[in-house]
């Protein structure tokens, strides 16, 4: 199995591959016959083959029309001012509908641009000058305005994944922070990045596997693929996407009997099995930094079950130490009276002065979404960073 860089079919500067054109020039020629249809074909071909000339994060008519209208973000504004920027604070936003008229080869940025800007945007995430919800609106649409340039112009390189695969970063960290704000929309604005993420990570998927040599794997592709599986344990969580057992099948052997995949094929089989023990500790012994970000929700999802676990189905009939429960759910004892209250359950001390559970209450409730998140004990931080 091969990993890391391999010859790229479509050069260095990210054209549009033979076969994108091949397909497109025999979608022009079935339409050819269909009027309207072939005049639609025409202009989405237009737009997909423009080849950008734009020199700077954001081209200079859309800077000069949002400075009239006021129109800038906080992290644009040159000293202050809403009505003035400047070509090194100005980046393109992101526009939901376009057609071929719209489009000018000027507003476009190639792909070296497109690295810089995102290299910019990238600086930003770890600003303290604002709340992190206006960070991330701000690298949001952004980095989505990155990905539509590089959608119209049709690039699909190695350089382009690397692009994809920082973007998806992007996601996966900013989901986990917004988790842990308390902002106004938090909520809304943490459902819109995690569909973000898995559009993201669908595209990211798609440049893999155009023009695959066999038996290939890029550098960090079976890390990323794992991905997709995290945000699906749960069918409930409201993420869009193929049902697993499906989306499994296409991937290659080498991918299925990679690491990455058997940590998750591992971590799916304990969720689905409700093994909540064999869960945090394989998440604490093998997970990446991006792939424990990912499963937090579910690290949370899993002790809470086995709170609920240890009081409605315990054999003891004296009540549950919390130290004993602590090392089940690798996480330090106060924390575990914290998240026993969270779930609606009593605690009590004993006449020996120990933190009890009393086994049987009725009053369990889960957890509200967005409670708390507790640290994994176990884990080795210098690892995942």
């Amino acid at each position: 199995m091969n990993r890391g860089s391999s010859s790229s079919s479509y050069g260095s500067g990210g054209g549009a591959s033979d076969s994108f054109r091949r397909r497109s020039d025999v979608a022009r020629k079935r339409n050819n016959k269909g009027g309207e249809a072939a005049a639609a074909a025409a202009a989405a071909a237009e737009v997909s083959f423009i080849v950008g000339t734009c020199s700077s994060m954001c081209p200079e008519r859309e800077r000069v029309t949002r400075e009239r209208l006021r129109d800038l973000s906080v992290f644009e504004r040159l000293y202050g001012n809403p009505t003035k920027s400047s070509t090194h604070l100005a980046v393109k936003k992101f526009c939901r509908t376009l057609s071929a008229a719209d489009v000018q080869a000027s507003d476009i940025r190639p792909l070296p641009v497109l690295e810089e800007t995102l290299s910019y945007l990238l600086s930003l995430l770890d600003s303290r000058e604002h709340p992190f919800e206006v960070v991330h609106d701000f690298i949001f649409d952004r980095t989505r305005s990155i990905r539509q340039d590089l959608s119209i112009q049709n690039l699909a390189n190695e350089r382009v994944i690397h692009l994809y695969e920082e973007i998806v970063k992007f996601h996966v960290i900013s989901g986990q922070r917004l988790q842990g704000s308390s902002g106004a929309n938090v909520s809304s604005m943490h459902h819109l990045n995690m569909e973000q993420l898995a559009k993201t990570l669908t595209t990211l998927y798609n440049i893999y596997d155009v023009n695959r040599k066999p038996d290939y794997i890029y550098e960090n592709e079976a890390e990323f693929r794992s991905l997709y599986v995290l945000l699906h344990l749960n069918t409930s969580s409201g993420v869009m996407g193929e049902p697993l057992s499906l989306w499994f099948r296409k991937l290659t052997s080498n991918l299925i009997k990679s690491k990455e995949m058997c940590f998750v094929r591992n971590l799916l089989r304990s969720y689905r099995n409700g093994n909540y023990q064999s869960f945090l500790r394989t998440t604490a012994t093998e997970a990446t930094y991006l792939q424990y970000c990912i499963s937090e929700p579910h690290i949370r999802e899993m002790r809470s079950f086995a709170v609920e676990c240890i009081n409605n189905v315990c054999y003891k009939l004296q009540p549950y130490p919390l130290l004993q429960i602590s090392q089940h759910l690798m996480m330090k004892e106060m924390d575990v009276e914290s998240l026993c209250q969270e779930c609606g359950l009593e605690i009590r001390t004993d006449s020996d002065g120990c933190i009890v559970l009393p086994t049987k209450q009725t009053n369990f409730r889960s957890p509200k979404e967005g409670f708390k998140n507790y640290d994994l004990i176990g884990i080795d931080i210098g690892r995942l960073l």
